[in-house]
């Protein structure tokens, strides 16, 4: 681990990337570094596991970058370190005078951001984040935006779609042992904004408000055993600590002939001293056959209520197996498909807090306009690959809910442009100029602008919500989108479109770009 003051230089000002530096530097030099611009972040594709893809995405990330954000600034350290940077030729990197400006200036107070409330579901190539400012700091601000906000959102996805599957029953987080470093903090976070319940991860459930969740490891029950004494033993020496709290892992030895009615007996003394045990766990083999099994043996020794907490390598995809092979199976044991499913809790750890399968979104930070004699200039980057070309111009997305109560589209537009007062709507698609579709008036039910004000002339314009009020927003929007788009596997296609009058605007920047 660093020390405290490695940690100031790592995970402070300096946490940016050298080409934002240099062109940093280059704009100084130039007499350009306060040109008012405007850079977006988007991300071009949802995540791809493999074997199964999202259709949706999750924002998250936001509050915890603008902390970083507004506590940020240069210190003497980080000049006396950027000293020593030198050029091919052995000469300094930095000079002198532009060190001397990062010394007052580096810092993102000026800044001015716009955003897509955390929660809330969002799409490739639309704007999430919106930075406006001068030029300089607007760049060097590039990696710390990304990097935070790029992994919560692929979290807060991967435990969303997560959700989905189990329903109402329960999800823990348990990646801490399993994921990259401490990124896992703000991994909880993200899993909790996508719908994970709780997390094993102590210090920061508490530092969010939750309360930490966990059971015991196979280790315990191998100690006592390697002590001379038995399962048996190790179980009821966790009950007698842990009355009211007690789950137990059963699959150390053998989960049918050992763990289990071990696990009963241990049960059977906590309900005559009164106490009602939680449930056991599962962590190899079978899931589904063995909690059928579980579940069965439980009923009959009249543990109806006590729940069957599943781990091992979870993930969306595999619950969705497992719940599959319940509702197929359960009946042939003699136990309701529906009943057992109501008792279990699924433990996901390094699966979620990884993203496993697809461990980076492909965010993009991108400048859009540039401020010229008082009027704002589009840019557009011209690409071979059409998913890398941008769209030019300061922006508003309009996410359109049509008269079947769905959200069928998000609609990018000028910021001038008020869709809502026109009646009809024309949809060019973001990637295919040739594709199109029209939307009158009368089928449309709202139309919801999505990037507001977070801070504004050096002033927050906006107050942060909790998690769970962060949660509701997410499980409003998932109401309001297509079951198609939200399918385990192949899910439908979620119209990202321009307006017109982006489409005109980006042609107009085509012809003049290709002609020079």
């Amino acid at each position: 681990m660093l020390k405290k003051f490695n940690q100031q230089v790592t995970e402070g000002f300096l946490f940016i990337d050298q080409y934002e530096l240099v062109m940093a530097q280059l704009y100084y030099k130039l007499g350009l570094h306060e040109q008012q611009v405007q850079f977006e972040h988007f991300f071009r594709d949802y995540p791809d596991y493999g074997s199964h893809k999202a259709g949706y995405c999750i924002n998250a990330g936001l509050e915890w970058f603008v902390d970083w954000m507004q506590s940020t600034s240069a210190t003497e350290s980080d000049i006396e370190l950027l000293k020593t940077s030198k050029s091919g030729s052995g000469k300094r990197l930095y000079s002198d005078d532009f060190l001397d400006w990062l010394r007052k200036n580096g810092n993102f107070l000026q800044l001015n951001l716009k955003s897509i409330p955390e929660g809330r579901v969002i799409h490739p190539n639309v704007p999430i984040t919106v930075i406006n400012g001068p030029l300089a700091s607007a760049q060097l601000i590039e990696t710390a935006l990304l990097n935070q906000i790029n992994y919560q959102i692929l979290i807060a996805t991967k435990a969303s779609r997560i959700k989905e599957i189990v329903k109402k029953q329960p999800v823990l987080e348990f990646g801490a042992r399993r994921g990259h470093d401490r990124g896992v903090n703000a991994g909880v976070r993200a899993a909790l904004i996508g719908g994970a319940d709780f997390s094993s991860n102590v210090g920061i459930s508490y530092e969010l408000g939750f309360a930490p969740k966990g059971t015991h490891a196979h280790s315990m029950i191998q100690l006592f055993l390697a002590l001379g004494q038995s399962e048996l033993d190790a179980f009821e020496a966790f009950a007698e600590l842990y009355p009211d709290d007690c789950i137990l892992l059963i699959d150390t030895i053998d989960t049918i002939n050992s763990g289990l009615p071990n696990a009963v007996k241990v049960f059977e003394k906590l309900k005559r001293k009164g106490h009602s045990p939680v449930g056991i766990r599962l962590d190899s083999g079978d899931l589904a056959y063995l909690t059928i099994k579980c579940a069965a043996y439980l009923d009959k020794t009249g543990f109806i209520d006590t729940k069957i907490v599943l781990s091992n390598e979870l993930d969306e995809l595999r619950i969705w197996q497992i719940l599959s092979q319940i509702k197929k199976e359960a009946h042939h044991s003699g136990v309701d498909a529906e009943k057992v499913i109501s008792r279990l809790i699924f433990g996901v750890g390094t699966n979620l807090i990884t993203s496993a399968g697809s461990s980076a979104l492909s965010g993009v930070y991108k400048i859009a306009a540039v401020r010229d004699d008082g009027k704002w200039m589009p840019t557009l980057k011209l690409s071979e690959t059409i998913k890398k070309k941008t769209i030019p111009g300061e922006k508003q997305v309009w996410r359109i809910i049509e008269s079947s109560g769905n959200a069928t589209a998000d609609l990018i537009c000028k910021a001038e442009e008020n869709p809502e007062s026109s009646d009809k709507l024309t949809l060019i698609n973001v990637l295919k100029d040739d594709e199109r579709r029209q939307i009158l008036k009368k089928n449309i039910l709202g139309l919801d602008p999505l990037l507001v004000d977070i801070i504004n002339d050096g002033k927050m314009k906006y107050e942060f919500p909790s998690i769970e009020q962060i949660r509701g927003t997410r499980e409003k929007d998932l109401e309001n989108l297509d079951f198609g788009v939200k399918r385990l596997i192949n899910p439908h296609y979620y119209q990202v479109s321009i307006s017109k009058e982006i489409w005109e605007l980006k042609k107009q920047l085509m012809k003049r770009l290709n002609s020079n």
